[in-house]
Formats: structure tokens, C-alpha cells, sequence
């Protein structure tokens, strides 16, 4: 594993510290022909437009190298166009500022950072239905009615109101990211392990109404992204908050996504598609490769090895099949998929480099947890 590892961060190192200067001025999504597009300053609401910061934070945590630090900071600076767009924030914002704003204090101690972090997180919480007992996924769609949905992504966007009320020491920040764990645990994780994407609650007693196929193949199907959101979120809420509840979800839908991809070890965007057109999405194998990791570091000497090995396992077969190692373009990882039924597939995506970086950071035994 070490070898694998130390090699790895290498190539890791190296790329990035030819991409990060040249793409300091950027809030990247994907890239065209190799080069990172840039959301800033036509859509810094944009929901990924935290991961590139993000990602630059994980290699100066790691490297100590200044110039990851001035590349996160700035692209922060840029991420601040987006306050100004209230209405195009939603239940994403832990994304945007939790792995950015919220790390830049964790890591150097800037008050300025944490104040965006702490309004993120009241933003957040605002969103969060009381009689229904869910936050709210994004907001109005024209005349479709979305007042009662929630989703799986929302568990990674939780952990920024664990964190909230640790730093401010109040409970209530932590009681609405429970009751949402809770939530989501009853009406998004199918007894067999498998997640769905959306589900509409009942915005006055609470439960499920109905459910979507999202951005998976159908209503009933497995989106392997949806999965890996489930399996790394709800080990984080056990992290968070100790509930054993969380740790046996992540542990139900991490055997089942190993059940998935035991045949080749990247994930294909869904679990239940048919059989062609082939369509990979390594960024849910990364989601899941950080997830399975965690739990690993949670679980006793005899199950340990079945969730460290399925993440390396993943990792590796990314790494041999669909990663980018020239230093002519932006991204590490091909072959992400946006969505089954969108037009972009087999792409790269910001997130999925995010993914598979913080995975490797934390098999080389650094302990900051980013969420």
C-alpha cells in the first residue's frame, strides 16, 4: 500500500504544482480539451466551485507548500462573488465553503473565514423544514413544486452544522443535522443498501411521498455517485456525533457498492442500467474510496481489512485505467459522468480529482479531517 501510496501522491504533487499557478484565477468545473473551464465570474454559486480550493488546502495541509496555500486563498476571494447571489444558494453550501472558508480556519486561524463558514452553516440550517424534518434540496424549479425533496448528496453538506456548533457551542446547529441524518437514513437507504437519489417528503407530517431516479438511470435504480454520498456522509454524522445508527448505514451501503464493482473496481454511473451504452463515473469509486477508508479506521481488527482493501482496490484501478498524468492538462481523472441521462460522460470533473486526492491524503496517515 505504501508504495502505491507515496508513489501516487507523487505524481499528484508534481501535476499540481503546474496546474495550481496556472489556474490560480479560476473556479474550475470541468475541463475543454484539458484546460479547466472557469465558473467565476459567470456562475460562482456554482455547487462545485468549492472543490478546486478544496482541493488546494489538502496539498498544502499535506506539502506545507505556500504556493497550494496563496492558490485556495485566492480562490476563495473569487468564491465570494457567490454571497452576493442569494437566491442561487441552496442546501449546497456546505460544499462551497465548509472545504474552503471552513478549513482555511481550521488550518491557519483566519476570523474573516470563519464568519462565511458560520453564515454558511445559518443559511443551511434555515433550510431545514421543521414539521417534514429534512432540509430542503435547492430551491424553486419554475412552476414545479420542490418544497418537500430531499437528497442523498445533502449528507456531506451536513457536516457543516456539526462543525458550526462546535465552534459556537450551541446544540441547535447539531439537532437539525441529526434529525436530517435520521431522515435520510428512513427514506433514502433501501433495505438492501442501495440509495435513492431524491425523495419527496411530506412537508407537514413528514415521511416518503415519492421518490426519483435523479441523476441515476430511472426511479427504482442504483446511482452509484448516490451511493458513495451515502456511504462517506453517514460515516462522517458517526464521526460527528457517535450515533452507531450512522456507522451500520455507511457499512449497509458500503457492502453493497463493493458488492457492485468487486468485478472491476471502478463503478459504472449505475448499478441498475442496462448493459450498454458502458458508462463509468470514477468519481463516485473516489466518494466511495474516502468513505470506505473511514470506516476502516472505525471498525475492529477482523472487518477492517474488507473496507481498506475494497478502497485500494478502487483507487488502483482508477489510477491505472483513467488517470491523467501530463502536465499539459488540468485534470487527473477521465471517465466521470455527470449524470446517466445528461449529455456529458466520461468527462473529467472537479470533484472526482477532489475524491481521489483526499483519499490518497489519508492513506499517507494525515489525520485533518476536511468535513
Amino acid at each position: 500500500m505504501d508504495e502505491f501510496v507515496n508513489k501516487t501522491w507523487d505524481k499528484i504533487n508534481r501535476k499540481m504544482l503546474t496546474v495550481a499557478p496556472r489556474s490560480k484565477d479560476k473556479l474550475p468545473y470541468i475541463t475543454v480539451n484539458g484546460v479547466f473551464d472557469n465558473y467565476y465570474p459567470g456562475c460562482p454559486s456554482w455547487w462545485t466551485n468549492g472543490f478546486w480550493g478544496g482541493l488546494m488546502w489538502l496539498m498544502y495541509a499535506d506539502t506545507k507548500n505556500e504556493l497550494y496555500k496563496e492558490v485556495a486563498l485566492r480562490s476563495e476571494e473569487l468564491l465570494d462573488a457567490a454571497l452576493k447571489d442569494y437566491d442561487q444558494l441552496h442546501h449546497d453550501v456546505g460544499f462551497m465553503w465548509h472545504i474552503t472558508s471552513g478549513v482555511n480556519y481550521r488550518l491557519t486561524g483566519n476570523k474573516d473565514a470563519r464568519i462565511k463558514a458560520l453564515n454558511m452553516a445559518n443559511l443551511l440550517a434555515a433550510r431545514y423544514n421543521i414539521n417534514g424534518r429534512y432540509i430542503r434540496a435547492w430551491n424553486s424549479f419554475g412552476t414545479e413544486d420542490n418544497t418537500g425533496w430531499s437528497i442523498i448528496d445533502s449528507m456531506m453538506n451536513i457536516p457543516l452544522l456539526y462543525w458550526a456548533s462546535d465552534e459556537v457551542k450551541d446544540e441547535r446547529y447539531r439537532i437539525i443535522a441529526i434529525s436530517h441524518a435520521d431522515t435520510v437514513m428512513k427514506v433514502h437507504i433501501r433495505d438492501d443498501g442501495s440509495v435513492r437519489h431524491i425523495v419527496e417528503n411530506d412537508i407537514v407530517e413528514g415521511g416518503l411521498v415519492d421518490d426519483f431516479g435523479g441523476q441515476g438511470y430511472d426511479k427504482g435504480s442504483s446511482w452509484s455517485r448516490g451511493q458513495a454520498w451515502a456511504i462517506y456522509g453517514f460515516v462522517l454524522s458517526y464521526i460527528h456525533t457517535g450515533k452507531q445508527e450512522y456507522l451500520d448505514t455507511a457499512k449497509k451501503v458500503a457492502l453493497y457498492f463493493i458488492s457492485c464493482v468487486c468485478d472491476e473496481w471502478v463503478p459504472k454511473c449505475d448499478f441498475r442500467c442496462p448493459k450498454e451504452p458502458v458508462y463509468y463515473d470514477t468519481s463516485a469509486g473516489a466518494i466511495a474510496a474516502c468513505g470506505l477508508i473511514e470506516i476502516a479506521n472505525l471498525v475492529g481488527e477482523f472487518e477492517k481489512d474488507l473496507y481498506l482493501n475494497a478502497a485500494l482496490k478502487i483507487l488502483k484501478a482508477t489510477e491505472e485505467r483513467f488517470c491523467d498524468w501530463s502536465l499539459d492538462t488540468d485534470n487527473i481523472l477521465t471517465h466521470a459522468t455527470e449524470a446517466y441521462h445528461a449529455d456529458r460522460h466520461h468527462i473529467s470533473m472537479i470533484y472526482a480529482d477532489y475524491y481521489f486526492v483526499e483519499a490518497i491524503y489519508k492513506l499517507r496517515g494525515n489525520k485533518e479531517l476536511f468535513w
